[in-house]
């Protein structure tokens, strides 16, 4: 997939994602701002401010949850005068400058970018980004939760709203896609991004949601649900681990 796409890609953790195109840095659902070992900076799975001086920064956050969600980046505006953020509707960023709030099923110009929204099956919001002529999908915490010992009307109710979100895409192709793979999910952990693919699809696919259990790609590699599309998964190996797109 390198050089396909016209994006770099560095993992920052969980679902937390530093997406570069042209001039442009998008930041998504980042939360963890403590560093991975010696290493600093996007290297080390972090957003320094400075790193992002030059550029157009436009942060996004799908919903407050703390394992997406870190106040913190408003002060970034300190240092980065080309800045906005896209916040969901349950973020309260009050007096904060450039703040987009961000409520299902609308679309907002921000920064010559079109961003739209599908509403999550748990808080908040997923993005759907155009930028420099790149299409970019993030669910945030939009899946199929099928949890094993809920009662099954709710499983039921659960994979309908998921659906119902997704079929919305029908017809659309991405360029990026981060999806959840949550492996607390046990057997159904692949529900929700095999749907994705098979309903909408996109050229490289980055599985997120899985803290630090690696061993998730692992079975990605042997599912063979995942057969069909599983040379667009990029496998994760590091936090700060870049990828040239």
């Amino acid at each position: 997939m390198s050089g396909k796409i016209g994006a770099e890609v560095w993992y920052l953790f969980h679902s937390g994602f530093a997406v570069k195109i042209g001039g442009r840095f998008l930041i998504f659902d980042y939360y963890n701002t403590t560093a991975s070992g010696r290493l600093r900076g996007l290297e080390g799975g972090v957003v320094d401010p400075k790193e992002l001086a030059g550029s157009r920064v436009t942060v996004f956050a799908s919903h407050v949850h703390a394992d997406h969600y870190v106040p913190s980046v408003l002060k970034w505006a300190r240092e980065v005068p080309d800045i906005r953020y896209v916040l969901s509707f349950d973020i309260d960023a009050s007096g904060a400058p450039g703040v987009v709030k961000a409520y299902p099923g609308q679309t907002y110009g921000v920064d010559g970018m079109t961003v739209r929204t599908l509403r999550s099956t748990d808080e908040g919001v997923a993005f759907i980004v155009e930028a420099e002529g790149i299409k970019i999908y993030h669910a945030g915490d939009l899946n199929w939760w099928h949890w094993e010992g809920e009662p099954d009307e709710e499983n039921a109710a659960m994979g309908a709203a998921y659906k119902k979100e997704i079929d919305k895409l029908r017809g659309e192709t991405f360029d990026l896609a981060f999806v959840p793979v949550d492996p607390r999910l046990g057997n159904e952990y692949l529900w929700g991004l095999d749907y994705f693919m098979k309903t909408v699809g996109a050229t490289a696919v980055f599985p997120m949601h899985f803290g630090d259990d690696h061993s998730i790609f692992d079975r990605l590699d042997r599912d063979p649900a995942a057969k069909d599309y599983r040379n667009r998964l990029v496998r994760i190996t590091r936090r700060g681990e870049k990828f040239a797109l």
